[in-house]
């Protein structure tokens, strides 16, 4: 079992920057692929990166790339995603998510854990 805890939300001007992190608990950190989604008011869960376990190739949704770096660090149990040049559009709770040995691929039924989120608000 694996519990994943988010910080760094908040509030930002459009342009601005903000750096999320996500800490995991377990012993086995390194073998979990982890991603970010977010998920807007009225809208769907979607994919915005994700980092393999085993590599560490990276995904990024078309919509980040460019503005969003994911990063892990396997000795602190944590990934962290630093987003910049935000737009109002970036709106919305961003959940962390893990999955053993995952594959990476933007499917949200591949992932097994997922943290309660943290909110991001871009004011335009």
């Amino acid at each position: 079992q694996v519990q994943l805890v988010e910080s760094g939300g908040g509030l930002v001007q459009a342009g601005g920057s903000l750096r999320l992190s996500c800490t995991a608990s377990g012993r086995t950190f390194s073998r979990y692929t982890m991603a970010w989604f977010r998920q807007a008011p009225g809208k769907e869960r979607e994919f915005v990166t994700s980092i393999k376990w085993s590599d560490g190739t990276i995904y990024y949704a078309d919509s980040v790339k460019g503005r969003f770096t994911i990063s892990r660090d396997n000795a602190k149990n944590t990934v962290h995603l630093e987003m910049n040049s935000l737009k109002s559009e970036d709106t919305a709770r961003y959940f962390c998510a893990a999955d053993p040995l995952g594959s990476g691929l933007p499917r949200i039924s591949s992932y097994d854990y997922w943290g309660q989120g943290t909110q991001v608000t871009v004011s335009s």
